[in-house]
């Protein structure tokens, strides 16, 4: 029978592929964006937000295997639809936002907001993705040092990374996401 362990330590595995599949898909939409006269901001924060992310999927692994986690039955079977849950919202924004999705902070001037599926809801439905995800993935099997690190590293990085996004999208964005909540939906504008 195959150990928890190793289902875990697959799933990270998955997750990590899907990233660099993402980062792919990332690559081409940015180049998309800047033959458009996209500019860029935010390229400080972005190697920090690289070297977290990265280091995640080793810490996720690490803390499980060195600290000897034992999987959390239900807990983890919950964390578990969390994750999954958060790759879904993931998917749908990024399938919303098409070739305008990329990992980088890249406005084109005169592009609209995009308005559209969770963005009906939610200003940054991306950015809960992966704030649940990087509270969810860890718990799964309880890393729970590695959920509560990366979570607090990850709310410091998105407070400038959405500063600089809001502030280069400018006065249209505001204006298309007024009194729309960042993060939850029904939750006022903060």
């Amino acid at each position: 029978m195959v150990s928890t362990y190793a289902l875990y330590l697959a799933f990270l595995g998955l997750l990590a592929i899907e990233r660099v599949v993402e980062l792919g898909i990332s690559k081409r939409n940015a180049a998309f964006a800047l033959s458009r006269g996209g500019v860029e901001v935010g390229t400080g924060h972005y190697r920090v937000m690289v070297v977290l992310h990265s280091l995640f999927f080793v810490a996720c692994g690490a803390e499980v295997v060195l600290l000897k986690r034992p999987f959390p039955g239900a807990f983890g079977v919950v964390a578990l639809v969390l994750a999954l849950g958060s790759q879904a919202l993931r998917y749908w924004a990024i399938s919303t936002l098409g070739p305008r999705w990329n990992t980088r902070v890249i406005f084109v001037p005169g592009d609209s907001p995009v308005t559209a599926g969770p963005y009906r809801f939610l200003r940054h439905p991306n950015y809960l993705a992966v704030v649940v995800e990087l509270l969810a993935v860890p718990l799964i099997h309880g890393a729970w040092l590695t959920a509560v690190v990366f979570s607090v590293a990850n709310a410091a990085l998105l407070t400038v990374r959405i500063r600089a996004e809001e502030a280069a999208l400018g006065a249209a964005y505001e204006r298309a996401f007024e009194g729309r909540p960042r993060f939850i939906p029904g939750a006022p504008h903060a």
